[in-house]
């Protein structure tokens, strides 16, 4: 299976073309349906508490709602331990097809600490989750039928007067819309829609024990007596089926599907213009090159220049070799994990249905990647005569892991220190280490006996034994310059979905156009390779032939701009004041760019080396 996952890799430009054909950019929820008979109990389940503001989830049981009898929490995956949810039963009593008006959930009297808490939660902008039939409940906007997640806890309004304190309105009543669709070809209904409409009563509790709602205007949290928790369930039928349901949901994004193809449509068309200038000149260039080195006589040698003159060193080692080919082996591990999990997606196999279950995909395919990233360090490191294997898969296989989980060690203290459901448990930690230990090192070390057990991969010249004496280089070939601006092509193709799914992790949104993602992972792969190939081709036209790391930083040198957008992102989209979340934004942020620097790096490396073994193979060299 190993070397299968490694054959696979090596022809990744099939398998893009191939995932182009086949992915499609729509989801397909990935469940089950479950069929409801009249007057069933249909169960509400609550989960986490969310804010964009903090990006700190808390149990929806941490503030003073109604509990239910017997408190249980559903089973959880790791994904889900990961993302803090904590998803439980509620009291909430709700029949398949019943309509019921103004029902008591719970009265119950606040203390004054309790008080404080719910007007801090609603200055925090946090919203509740529910679920009902695995449906995340919503508020309908209006204006364009599109879904929002979530509800606020609450509602905070300013004085008319300009003066006194604000006032702050709990959402103790809440209005369930639930839509159901029947058919003849199946018993019972099928719940395809989940609405909430929260409101404000100051509600009170007559002498037979029903709750008068809305009798007494809305609740401010500073009125005196007892909070009355109400509902009301109303059932409509929809015409939406099943397999539709989530599309409601799906289309929550801000910006409409049409920009990304325009996007990756204007995109496309520069790279190819670009790069389509640039290969004809190369081309040329290299056509030239060859007909006139193959053509020189032994008087005319002695007055050759140009890329021809450093053959003899262009294979030669360079310096931390090691270090190169753990980046190379490693980004090649990160981009399997990519292109196996999109692909994963694009087929619906990774439902929103399913929470948690993307994350999870994603730990899981970096340890079994694990092998890839063990062969493609092992086949460098050999062909560079690198002697100590045994150190350079150790830090392949420690390396990158080791720092991520290094930072989310550190940031998961500061989260458990806040008192947030988001702290990953110490068990959690521990599966965590089992799965990179247990399994993804030990895949590390088989990928690299495997390459090792492979010859170095064959040069066309040999190399000179004493290093050639490099030219004074012109200021415009500063490395530094140069791959700065290298950088910022590679950065351009993925531009858009980067904001795309930024939005999605850090506001809370659903994302689902996998089938756009495969085509921007293509286009960043085309463009890191030939950004990578033209600086290396005009660095050893000037006798330079100090090309591995650079090859490596022209297109890794795009995980700066990331970074960049990263914090511009955070300046003008996000409204994070505390210490903690923006602890985390940047903690994980600057994961994330290191993980696209290694992959795009690895990239253009791996590009320039087969490059440079088809050009110096392609002259005679006495």
């Amino acid at each position: 299976w190993l070397k299968f996952a490694v054959a696979m890799v090596q022809f990744r430009p099939i398998c893009f073309c191939w995932l182009i054909l086949v992915c499609s950019s729509f989801y397909v929820p990935g469940v089950a349906p479950r069929q409801y008979n009249d007057s069933e109990q249909v169960d509400l389940y609550v989960n986490k508490l969310t804010s964009v503001l903090t990006q700190l989830p808390y149990g929806y049981y941490s503030l003073k709602f109604c509990p239910p009898a017997q408190r249980s929490q559903a089973v959880e995956n790791l994904g889900q331990i990961l993302r803090g949810d904590i998803i439980e039963r509620s009291p909430y009593d709700i029949k398949m097809n019943v309509n019921s008006s103004c029902q008591l959930l719970c009265s119950m009297d606040l203390t004054e600490a309790e008080k404080t808490r719910f007007r801090e939660v609603i200055d925090e902008a946090y919203q509740v989750n529910w679920i009902v039939d695995n449906l995340p409940g919503a508020t309908m906007l209006q204006e364009d039928q599109r879904y929002r997640t979530g509800f606020p806890v609450g509602l905070r309004v300013e004085p008319g007067t300009g003066s006194g304190p604000p006032l702050y309105y709990l959402h103790n009543h809440v209005r369930i819309h639930l839509r159901y669709h029947s058919d003849p070809s199946y018993t019972g209904k099928l719940i395809v829609g989940f609405e909430v409409t929260p409101l404000s009563y100051s509600s009170h509790v007559g002498s037979d024990g029903k709750p008068q709602c809305g009798s007494d205007g809305a609740y401010e949290l500073s009125s005196p007596g007892p909070v009355v928790f109400t509902y009301d369930v109303v059932w409509t039928y929809s015409e939406v089926e099943w397999a539709t349901r989530w599309d409601y949901y799906l289309k929550s994004g801000e910006v409409p599907v049409q920009i990304h193809w325009f996007s990756i449509t204007t995109y496309l068309m520069l790279v190819l213009v670009l790069f389509g200038i640039v290969a004809v000149i190369l081309a040329r260039a290299l056509r030239r090159d060859i007909l006139y080195y193959n053509e020189l006589s032994v008087e005319d040698a002695a007055e050759e220049t140009g890329w021809k003159l450093v053959h003899a060193d262009v294979f030669r080692r360079p310096p931390h070799a090691r270090v190169l080919t753990v980046f190379v082996g490693t980004g090649a591990q990160l981009l399997g994990m990519a292109v196996v999990t999109i692909l994963f997606a694009a087929l619906g196999l990774l439902s929103p249905a399913r929470r948690g279950v993307l994350l999870q995909a994603v730990l899981f395919l970096f340890t079994v990647m694990g092998g890839v990233g063990g062969f493609y360090h092992a086949r460098f490191y050999k062909t560079l005569d690198g002697s100590d294997w045994k150190k350079g898969t150790l830090m392949t296989a420690f390396l990158f892991p080791g720092t991520c989980f290094a930072v989310f060690f550190v940031l998961n203290l500061f989260v458990w220190g806040e008192k947030s459901s988001g702290a990953v448990p110490f068990a959690s930690l521990v599966a965590l280490l089992l799965l990179w230990f247990g399994v993804s090192v030990p895949l590390v070390f088989v990928g690299a006996y495997c390459g090792y057990s492979k010859p170095a991969y064959e040069v066309p010249v040999k190399i000179n034994p004493i290093p050639r004496q490099i030219p004074r280089q012109p200021s415009y070939m500063n490395p530094w310059l140069v791959c700065l601006f290298a950088g910022v092509m590679p950065f351009g193709a993925v531009y858009t979905e980067l904001f795309f799914v930024m939005t999605s992790v850090w506001r809370h949104q659903f994302y689902y156009l996998f089938g756009f993602m495969i085509i921007e992972l293509l286009i960043l792969v085309v463009t890191c390779a030939e950004i990578s190939i033209s600086v290396v081709y005009f660095q050893l036209a000037v006798e330079d032939y100090r090309w591995w790391w650079r090859s490596f930083l022209a297109s890794g040198s795009s995980a700066v701009y990331v970074f960049l957008y990263a914090c511009s992102f955070f300046s003008s989209k996000l409204h994070i004041v505390q210490f903690v979340p923006t602890l985390m934004y940047f903690g994980y942020m600057s994961l994330v760019s290191f993980a696209f620097f290694l992959m795009t790096g690895a990239v253009g490396t791996i590009a320039c080396f087969h490059f440079c073994r088809v050009i110096y193979g392609s002259i005679k060299v006495d």
